[in-house]
């Protein structure tokens, strides 16, 4: 392994440069206000026309090169924000400080958090090229766009009539062979209350549950892999334990980002001390199950049980039992797959948040799915379980999915650039992540799009890594994408 002073030297130096730049920058979801600044100035500092929207989105303008003028106008979009995730034993700020990358054979990392490829490979991408004088491209418009990752704000925010683009070239996919043309849209849906708690009972043991080493993954794309979730593990050892030893929830804290598959939760419990030995066998025994179950999609699932002094209040009985099953019939995973696109997750819910402390409790859900009616019933089945526990159920941040049109002249060009750039045909397919597509073209009806990038695995987790010879590869498809788009067809 390798520092992050080698990746300055990788090829295509002025993209991965530009990126350990970005990577210097801390970029949160909802708190980008130092990378839409780090933006802005990249493009004055260019000379190129650089504005800012009410959002916060970030647009800039290139003049085509010389003998392209005439081309079609093509907008490159990818979006500032990144998720944050870091393992448990990692000590890091995101807020103050640089991610640390290394090289690691064919693929750059992190050092125990995520590493931002997911989508600052896109945006350094667009900074390369607008930088760049030595490429044949059409006019340019960079478009940056802010929070897409807790909720696309930037690209629901984006009004029609500032991009004068025809076409849309969206650097926000995770796999080198896939040209995507069709996307999944959501919801969030959360559940939130209040709850009575009451005073331990005497000759309790206290006890912290921890259900951690989890593969996790992007809540979209790596949904249909069947990897574990956290929370709904750590509510099924909850839920045995309560009904045969007398277990007691003093708190949950389970899972991180709505997008993210849980990989960590955490719970204070209580027992009859009578009952402890039998306890403590039962959560060893039930850890060989889940370790079985879970062996080949989670080979480092643990699941550890730590003796502490009894906490002083537990959750109300009554309300406890209620919770439970409410986190036990929430849908979780695949819920239908696509009857028309083979192998296409169609809906499906990640139950990524369960917070119970003190008399509160919140559980946070990302729904997704490429048909918005079956979106809003599994939304609604959601909000049934738990408003059965009594909670207030909301669904906020609803985005639409992105109608695939496999006709479009962009999909038809690049499908043939691939073909005889690889030697193979691409992927040209369509996915269940959310990706900024279906919005933009909310607001630009006629303008063609297609995603593509280069291989990300592990997105949304601290396992993030983006393969270097693919990189190459994506660069290289783009630059003879841009060379080869086509002047506007005239109208007869």
């Amino acid at each position: 392994m390798t520092t992050a002073t080698s990746i300055r030297s990788l090829e295509p130096k002025a993209l991965w440069n530009n990126f350990a730049d970005l990577n210097a920058v801390p970029r949160p979801s909802k708190k980008e206000e130092r990378v839409i600044r780090f933006i802005k100035e990249f493009g004055q500092g260019l000379n190129l026309e650089t504005t800012e929207d009410e959002a916060g989105n970030i647009i800039i303008r290139k003049p085509a090169s010389t003998g392209m003028e005439n081309r079609q106008t093509v907008v490159l979009q990818s979006h500032l924000d990144m998720v944050h995730q870091k393992n448990a034993g990692t000590d890091f700020d995101f807020l103050t400080q640089g991610i640390e990358m290394l090289v690691d054979g064919d693929w750059v990392k992190a050092r125990g958090t995520t590493l931002g490829a997911d989508n600052g490979i896109g945006v350094a991408t667009m900074m390369a090229l607008l930088q760049a004088t030595d490429i044949a491209h059409p006019p340019l418009e960079a478009l940056f766009t802010i929070d897409e990752e807790t909720g696309m704000t930037g690209a629901l925010a984006l009004k029609g009539g500032l991009l004068k683009a025809s076409i849309m070239l969206n650097l926000d996919t995770e796999d080198d062979r896939d040209l995507t043309i069709g996307c999944a849209g959501g919801v969030d849906v959360t559940a939130t209350g209040t709850y009575s708690q009451e005073g331990t009972a005497q000759h309790s043991k206290g006890y912290r549950l921890e259900v951690k080493g989890l593969t996790g993954g992007h809540s979209g794309m790596d949904i249909h892999l069947g990897r574990g979730n956290a929370n709904k593990l750590m509510n099924r050892l909850l839920y045995l334990a309560a009904s045969q030893f007398g277990l007691r929830i003093s708190s949950i804290d389970g899972g991180s980002l709505r997008n993210a598959i849980p990989r960590e939760s955490f719970a204070e419990v209580t027992v009859p001390a009578a009952n402890s030995a039998a306890f403590e066998d039962f959560i060893k025994a039930h850890t060989a199950v889940l370790k079985a179950e879970y062996a080949t999609t989670d080979p480092r699932l643990e699941v550890q049980q730590q003796a502490l002094a009894a906490p002083a209040q537990v959750v109300a009985a009554d309300f406890q039992e209620r919770f439970l099953q409410a986190l036990y019939a929430c849908p979780n995973g695949i819920y239908r797959m696509s009857p028309d696109i083979e192998k296409l997750v169609q809906t499906s819910n990640n139950l990524a948040r369960v917070l119970l402390k003190n008399g509160e409790y919140t559980v946070q859900c990302l729904t997704r799915s490429s048909v918005d009616s079956e979106k809003e019933d599994l939304a609604r089945a959601i909000e049934a379980a738990f408003a059965l526990a009594g909670a207030a159920v909301t669904m906020a941040g609803s985005y639409p999915g992105w109608t695939p049109r496999p006709g479009a002249t962009i999909v038809k060009l690049m499908s043939e650039l691939y073909h005889s750039m690889f030697q193979e045909a691409p992927h040209v397919n369509a996915c269940h992540a959310g990706l900024e597509c279906g919005i933009i073209g909310a607001h630009y009806p006629d303008m063609e799009m297609i995603s593509f990038g280069p291989n990300i695995r592990g997105a949304h987790s601290p396992d993030e890594q983006v393969q270097i010879s693919s990189v190459q590869k994506y660069w290289n498809l783009l630059l003879e994408t841009l060379k080869s788009i086509p002047e506007p067809e005239k109208a007869v």
